[in-house]
């Protein structure tokens, strides 16, 4: 983890770089919506651990994701198609 790795003298320095750049008054509202950031993403993170998934929304999205890649390895093969179409209309060099 970086954090662990800033010394006490990094954490001045960089207290001191952010006064200077956002000012006294823009600071206090800057960690209170890191805080709140935070704590959202905390309560997010729990709130979908919590949350359970049943047989059939787990069937649901397997066949969600079956159909998904189904459709991109087609669309992957009209691409090749594609590009042999344009590759075989380029015309051929000189061959003097």
């Amino acid at each position: 983890m970086i954090i662990c790795a800033i010394g006490g003298t990094e954490i001045i320095l960089l207290c001191v770089v952010a006064l200077l750049v956002f000012g006294g008054k823009k600071i206090p509202e800057l960690m209170k919506g890191l805080g709140q950031g935070v704590q959202s993403f905390k309560k997010g993170m729990s709130e979908e651990e919590e949350k359970p998934v049943s047989p059939e929304e787990k069937y649901k999205e397997r066949e969600r994701l079956k159909a998904q890649i189904i459709r991109e390895k087609e669309l992957e093969e009209e691409l090749q198609k594609n590009k042999d179409r344009v590759h075989d209309n380029q015309p051929k060099g000189n061959t003097e």
